[in-house]
């Protein structure tokens, strides 16, 4: 890789290093980890305008982490899961027309517009209000495709009434592959689902968001869908496995979270997750027993089970067992 040192004057091979960096935005302190050019000739820092971007972009990421904004990629969903455009669904929420299309371009959304998006990328129900309330926002083309999108996703007038979706063939699938789960538990081997999942294949195993709540990671609808069970094991008989739409590759992650995870109580598990970062930071500020919506940000888990994956070094699906072992005796030896 060649760049021009202003020191040698010459263009000259360079050596890019990381480098933890801090910046202020908005009164607010962000460290990020970036990168840096050398020149190999004088040690001399040199501009790269990739790594310029590159590092941008990180803290951006940083920022938007910190502050629990979503992010593009999760906006993506939205319009996919709704088949909505970017105009009309703007126009809908009564934002300029403009709004999401700035958002997908990199504009870092408030806090109020970030957490409506995201609370409309967790609950279909709560985009089925909007659009009742303000479909005369948009043409009657739009309304129909979202309300086809909506059917679709099996949308219900009453929120404990959870839609069929990836989250559902997940639960199944964790079901019917383990013994004696309570809905605490099944909460937590969902949040180990989606944070290995992502790390193994830096894809997100489902959409739905998890959130801050006093007994660790909760998927919202999943608890209000399993909640009369309460401390007891859930016993679902009304499913056949063939029905679970799972890849070959999900299967295999949702094994070894069965295997390694499956084996604790929901309380051992609970403990768990109190333990790791992506629950502690979101609950920052708040008492033991304060109950909370916060949503835990989904690149925050990502960051979290990367530095995971990474620190155990973990080459397959399988060498979930060491930490899952080691997290075990620290906790209660």
């Amino acid at each position: 890789m060649l760049g021009f040192c202003e020191r040698c004057h010459e263009m000259t091979e360079y050596t890019i290093r990381d480098e933890k960096k801090q910046k202020n935005i908005k009164g607010k302190s962000i460290e990020y980890t970036g990168k840096e050019a050398y020149c190999n000739e004088c040690e001399s820092e040199i501009f790269v305008s990739d790594i310029r971007d590159y590092n941008l972009a990180m803290l951006e990421k940083a920022y938007r982490e910190k502050e629990g904004l979503i992010s593009v990629s999760e906006i993506e969903i939205i319009l996919e899961k709704y088949d909505v455009g970017k105009r009309p669904l703007s126009l809908l929420l009564g934002w300029g027309e403009g709004t999401l299309t700035r958002y997908l371009e990199g504009d870092i959304p408030a806090k109020q517009y970030s957490d409506m998006l995201k609370k409309i990328l967790d609950d279909s129900n709560y985009l089925k209000e909007i659009l009742e309330k303000n479909k005369d926002n948009i043409t009657d083309v739009a309304y129909r495709r979202i309300c086809s999108a909506l059917q679709k996703n099996g949308t219900e007038t009453d929120t404990s009434i959870e839609s069929e979706d990836k989250i559902d063939y997940v639960v199944k699938y964790l079901l019917a592959n383990s013994v004696d789960i309570t809905p605490l538990a099944l909460q937590k081997l969902l949040y180990f689902s989606q944070g290995f999942y992502k790390a193994f294949t830096g894809e997100y195993l489902f959409y739905n968001n998890c959130e801050a709540w006093v007994h660790g990671p909760v998927y919202r609808s999943i608890y209000y869908k399993y909640k009369d069970h309460g401390y007891n094991p859930i016993e679902e008989k009304d499913y056949e496995y063939g029905d679970i739409k799972l890849t070959a590759v999900e299967k295999e992650l949702l094994d070894s979270i069965v295997r390694n995870f499956g084996c604790y109580s929901g309380k051992v598990l609970e403990k768990m997750t109190h333990a790791e970062e992506p629950w502690r930071a979101t609950r920052t500020g708040l008492s033991d027993n304060e109950g909370s919506d916060r949503i835990i940000d989904k690149e925050l888990i990502a960051k979290y089970f990367n530095e995971i994956k990474s620190k155990h070094g973990m080459l397959n699906t399988s060498d979930i067992r060491d930490y899952s072992t080691d997290f075990f005796n620290k906790l209660y030896n």
